[in-house]
């Protein structure tokens, strides 16, 4: 513990990430936001990358690049695990907060020699103790000072059930993934201003998403369920937010479909919660999320939703009203589409407005904030 103000006790806080990764949407800086400097003094680190120039830093007051390469992360990673030991024995930290699989795993074996009184282990995604011998692992080395984070209801109950990790209950929270709502729409830019930046036609209804170009997200579906559309809908166009190996398949497809100037591959994009209002609905068609950001930032553009019934998202689209389809399967998908082709633009203006008042309830970032910096102080003041 570090003093400050002779009698105010600073609790040391170490967040760890796999790899680099901080932006104005990045959740583990507002959980930074969530720990008042007066009381928590957070050093962020991370395994492997570093910033570029010009590329933003932590809100921490100190940051920490290890600089692994990707193949010193895989297998036993003792090289890892030793440089580790000695950075926390010599800072002795009051409590680590790890984000993802490799990082908890490295701290659940490195505790038994450190003895961190409070670790929070944060789950984005499901699956993550499917195999056998991870959930021996875990079952074997969780200790009374763990407590893992679902960040939505889906990841909860993935670590909670029998079918999943089976951890006991007092060891599980769930804290929803949140998006700070007011910063959002600060950055968005009008509809035809958005329009604009992108290349986007002002006068014809855009389906849009945003996301990696990986099989996972199913973009191929998507665009195969615009294809199905758009002989019917000359209006509508369809534009992706989002860079990655899927490319060329992509591309391939709309070259099949003949779909060229209708649907508009506009790759990454820095912050591209900006652009969403340049969307007239907003699609998520993935096969597997852990809780998508990119939905919550849709929803924060006041714009109706529509999305895969994977269990990450199908209670997040019931409860805020938004549409589902059956994942994986295109011709659910279109229909879909075709039904808020065929709205007028009061009633999708209702279904973004129902959406919108949704995520206000639920995805908060000061909820977000109060429920990790309590969960904190629970552990580091019972020790």
């Amino acid at each position: 513990m570090a003093e400050s103000g002779g009698s105010i006790t600073k609790y040391k806080v170490l967040q760890i990430q796999n790899r680099y990764n901080v932006s104005a949407s990045d959740l583990a800086e507002q959980i930074i936001q969530g720990l008042p400097e007066e009381r928590f003094e957070v050093t962020t680190a991370f395994l492997r990358g570093a910033p570029g120039e010009g590329e933003p830093r932590s809100r921490a007051s100190r940051s920490v690049y290890f600089g692994f390469s990707k193949a010193a992360t895989k297998g036993l990673r003792l090289r890892v695990l030793w440089v580790l030991y000695r950075h926390c024995r010599r800072e002795r930290y009051d409590a680590v907060i790890a984000h993802r699989f490799k990082p908890i795993n490295a701290f659940m074996l490195l505790n038994f020699l450190l003895r961190i009184p409070a670790c929070i282990g944060v789950l984005h995604g499901l699956g993550e103790y499917d195999r056998r011998y991870r959930r021996w692992e875990l079952h074997w080395l969780l200790k009374g000072c763990w407590r893992f984070v679902g960040v939505s209801r889906a990841v909860y109950e993935d670590l909670s059930s029998e079918q999943g990790a089976n951890l006991p209950a007092e060891h599980v929270r769930r804290i929803n993934n949140a998006i700070d709502i007011d910063h959002a729409e600060s950055l968005q830019h009008p509809g035809n201003e958005a329009r604009r930046r992108l290349g986007l036609p002002d006068d014809v209804f855009v389906f849009g998403t945003i996301g990696r170009l990986v099989p996972v997200k199913g973009h191929v579906h998507l665009l195969q369920a615009f294809a199905s559309v758009a002989p019917q809908a000359p209006q509508a166009h369809l534009a992706i937010i989002g860079e990655g190996r899927g490319r060329d398949e992509l591309e391939a497809l709309i070259d099949l479909h003949g779909l060229h100037g209708r649907v508009h591959l506009l790759g990454a994009k820095d912050d591209a919660l900006q652009y969403v209002r340049a969307f007239d609905a907003f699609v998520m068609p993935s096969l597997s999320e852990g809780l998508p950001l990119a939905l919550l930032e849709g929803m924060s553009g006041h714009l109706p939703v529509v999305g895969s019934d994977i269990d990450s998202l199908r209670p997040i689209l019931q409860d805020c009203g938004g549409r589902v389809f059956a994942v994986g399967k295109p011709e659910e998908l279109a229909k879909q589409l075709s039904a808020l082709l065929a709205l007028s633009p009061a009633e999708r203006r209702c279904e973004g407005d129902t959406a919108y008042a949704y995520l206000r309830r639920a995805h908060g970032i000061e909820d977000f904030r109060r429920q990790y910096r309590e969960l904190v102080e629970e552990l580091v003041v019972r020790h």
